[in-house]
């Protein structure tokens, strides 16, 4: 899975925060960026960041002088990072829950920038996520692990191997999902074959 330093715009501008909202927007046209990151004060403090949006809704809708306003007073602070190693699905859901459309790359200092339009550009929507793909291993081997055990016999080490491999799955999903696995597809067999459960009895919990 591609990562947000993988696509991430490297090319960012900082701002200090007493600037005024008319040398942003110069900054901004100058190099076309949709948005400038507003420098820490000091190591501890919080980025900030401002926006095209931010510009357009608190100062020009208002009529105010972009001379006399002050980045801080407009600027969205502290604002959500990013790490360069989140996996890009996880990047969107953070934009998703969070109404964002861009967001700095952070790992101790600023490295960069990530957009909507940054995934969108780098998606594969023909690339399923990792957790899907696996999700639909499953069910298929589930299938192929019951008509196992229905042609060769519960008893038959092919049953067993066949639910072995469904076992494995299963750990790797709760694994990804950071879930813990309720009940397993083996442990159900054992509900509809009570016979199972003498056999695989270290596998059904009953």
């Amino acid at each position: 899975m591609l990562k947000a330093s993988d696509v991430m715009t490297k090319d960012v501008a900082t701002i200090r925060s007493s600037a005024t909202v008319a040398e942003a927007v110069s900054l901004l046209k100058a190099r076309d960026w949709k948005a400038l990151i507003v420098d820490r004060r000091h190591e501890q403090d919080a980025y900030g960041i401002i926006t095209e949006s931010d510009i357009v809704y608190k100062v020009i809708a208002y009529g105010k002088d972009p001379c006399r306003v002050r980045v801080y007073e407009v600027m969205t602070k502290p604002c959500i990072v990013v790490n360069p190693d989140l996996g890009l699905e996880y990047v969107a859901r953070l934009f998703a829950d969070h109404n964002l459309q861009r967001a700095p790359v952070i790992q101790g200092e600023l490295i960069g920038i990530i957009s909507l339009a940054d995934i969108l550009a780098n998606s594969n929507f023909l690339e399923l996520p990792h957790s899907i793909l696996l999700e639909q291993q499953l069910q298929d081997e589930i299938k192929k692990a019951r008509a196992v055990c229905a042609q060769k016999g519960i008893r038959s080490e092919e049953c067993a191997a066949a639910w072995d491999v469904i076992e494995e799955l299963q750990a790797e999903i709760a694994h990804q999902r950071a879930e813990k696995v309720v009940k397993t597809a083996f442990e159900e067999y054992c509900d509809e074959y009570p016979e199972a459960k003498s056999i695989y009895n270290t596998w059904c919990s009953g």
